[in-house]
């Protein structure tokens, strides 16, 4: 576990994808625009390499979802979601199919966007650049590449959510303590490579 000032983190980010493609390939109009939710928290490796530790990743797209666990051996779910943007805020709700796992939230984006200040806990919380997942015995991490979040302040609803209860965790009762939002943001994800296991073989992608 990775902590800031003495305390750990978890966090519920949903999110759009736009324009995916695999490299050196254009967009496929049927697999290149989704929306996501994820469940987090942030870890690191014997002191190094600062990431991100998913619970779960929900998505509205079933050919994203069969790549990802088969690629990036990670946990994703085929969700029914929607997001509607309006002058007052983004309306986002999601229900996975096969499991009781639910978020309903509205939130609105205040003030000026800028990166987050080095040491501050918006940049442990964003500025992630190692993903890391279990599988086959074997603890794998992927070098995620983007840019700084361009990070405002924001208010949040959470109307309804059981993700975090579906991945094991008490949530504390009360608003999130913390909210931001990132208007838009290009990432690049490359292939697994194994750093804990038996072989240091990563799988084919």
């Amino acid at each position: 576990m990775d902590t800031h000032e003495g305390r750990a983190y978890v966090g519920i980010v949903p999110f759009t994808v736009t324009g995916a493609r695999p490299m050196l390939m254009p967009p496929l109009p049927w697999v290149s625009h989704f929306h996501e939710i994820n469940v987090r928290t942030y870890v690191h490796l014997d002191g190094r390499d600062p990431g991100v530790w998913f619970f779960s990743l929900d998505a509205s797209n079933p050919v994203v979802v069969a790549a990802a666990r088969a690629l990036f051996l990670l946990p994703y779910h085929l969700a029914r979601m929607e997001m509607d943007v309006g002058p007052g805020g983004i309306d986002f709700r999601s229900e996975r199919k096969a499991a009781v796992a639910a978020c309903a939230v509205r939130y609105e984006p205040m003030g000026q966007a800028r990166p987050a200040l080095v040491g501050s806990l918006e940049h442990f919380l964003a500025e992630r650049y190692f993903l890391y997942t279990a599988a086959k015995g074997r603890l794998w991490q992927g070098h995620v590449h983007h840019t700084p979040y361009p990070l405002q302040p924001a208010s949040a609803d959470l109307r309804s959510e059981s993700l975090v209860a579906a991945a094991g965790i008490a949530r504390p009762e009360g608003p999130p303590p913390l909210v931001h939002f990132a208007k838009e943001v290009n990432v690049e994800i490359f292939g697994l490579v194994e750093v804990g296991g038996a072989a240091q073989h990563p799988p084919h992608h």
